[in-house]
């Protein structure tokens, strides 16, 4: 099974959850008060086994005395110059001849064989 692309960047929210909370010597359960989140959810949050909401990371972000907009980059959810992810730049559109040009796990038969197959579609 393929693994969830987002889980990288919520178990490295996670990572920097849990070492704000630790730079502001809080508890887990101080931080979930603070923040009014059940500190089981917390916790779950700092393993990186959830992806939060954008109120959710507000709301901690807050808690520990973090510019929210940090705390949304972490998550994902805003890029560093305070834009959505909306906002961002689409990345540069790759044509499907070059995709299977680049592919070093196709032998050269299959690449000629793929192109011709492409070339077929586009008369």
């Amino acid at each position: 099974m393929a693994q969830d692309p987002w889980s990288g960047q919520v178990e490295a929210l996670g990572r920097f959850i849990h070492s704000q909370r630790k730079l502001a010597n809080l508890s887990l359960r101080e931080l979930a008060a603070l923040s009014d989140l059940s500190n089981a959810y917390l916790s779950q949050l700092e393993r990186g086994l959830h992806q939060p909401s954008v109120r959710v990371v507000s709301q901690i972000a807050r808690a520990l005395g973090v510019p929210p907009e940090t705390m949304l980059s972490q998550a994902g959810l805003m890029d560093d110059a305070g834009r959505g992810p909306a906002a961002a730049a689409p990345p540069d559109p790759v044509s499907a001849a070059d995709a299977i040009r680049d592919d070093p796990g196709l032998t050269d038969a299959q690449r000629e064989a793929l192109l011709a197959v492409l070339r077929s579609f586009e008369r």
